[in-house]
């Protein structure tokens, strides 16, 4: 049985071929950026979304979550009420999780707002990608900036590691160097494998965390519009530190 809400009436409603076929089709990012969608999957992930300024075209849940979480905020959406087996039929997940909602991408106008700013260069892994904008909303960077070889912020890995933070973190993706040339006055440090140990380092409140690839580092490109180069000190044999982490690290000695 599906239903969809109005005035706090649910109405049977059937969920269509073509609805089924348009939700899956985000899974493409071609897709995504020509409708401007994305997908937003799980109970943890939509009531972020819900608490966010992004606007939710749709939701569809089974009636296990809307007995749940219901609230007359509902009435906002567009409602579709689900089985598991037609979940299953619209998510990109192993294992659904009792809601998914449609959700436009916005168009964002670029907000400067100081402070501190994570510039990633060739992030490509979604999982890591999603976990350092976690990691972000965790020690209050705002800002995010991405190349475009890197992972896309609307894919649903990267989303799903983000757990939620992709609503409360300002995420532009753009060509660093034109970023960097945008703020020639803002201190840049680049993670790198030689420079200055971070546990020497002063703490910083204002400038721009340069994070590379695992394997390739930060482009010489790059580090040349960098004037500090900073080091998390190896102690063992490890050839290098998934950049997640690494993040992680720079950010909590640092800030």
């Amino acid at each position: 049985m599906w239903f969809f809400v109005f005035d706090t009436i649910f109405i049977p409603c059937m969920i269509s071929k073509a609805q089924v076929k348009h939700i899956r089709s985000l899974d493409s990012k071609k897709m995504r950026y020509d409708c401007k969608q994305f997908i937003v999957e799980g109970n943890k992930m939509v009531q972020e979304l819900l608490k966010s300024n992004f606007h939710t075209i749709a939701i569809y849940a089974t009636r296990a979550w809307r007995e749940t979480h219901f609230t007359s905020n509902l009435q906002a959406y567009e409602y579709f009420e689900i089985d598991d087996v037609e979940l299953k039929r619209i998510s990109s997940l192993t294992t659904p999780n009792e809601v998914l909602a449609i959700v436009q991408i916005p168009d964002r106008t670029f907000i400067d707002e100081g402070g501190i700013t994570l510039a990633l260069d060739n992030i490509q892994d979604p999982g890591n990608l999603g976990s350092i904008i976690r990691i972000a909303d965790w020690y209050g960077i705002s800002t995010v900036v991405c190349n475009s070889k890197s992972a896309d912020f609307f894919n649903h890995k990267v989303l799903q590691a983000s757990m939620g933070s992709i609503f409360n973190v300002q995420c532009i993706t753009m060509d660093l160097k034109d970023y960097f040339l945008l703020h020639p006055h803002r201190n840049k440090y680049a993670c790198v494998l030689n420079g200055e140990d971070i546990h020497t380092c002063r703490k910083i409140d204002e400038g721009i965390l340069v994070i590379g690839n695992e394997s390739n580092g930060i482009s010489a490109e790059l580090l040349e519009l960098c004037a500090h180069r900073i080091t998390i000190p190896k102690k063992g044999r490890a050839e290098s530190l998934n950049a997640a982490v690494a993040a992680g690290i720079v950010c909590d000695v640092l800030l």
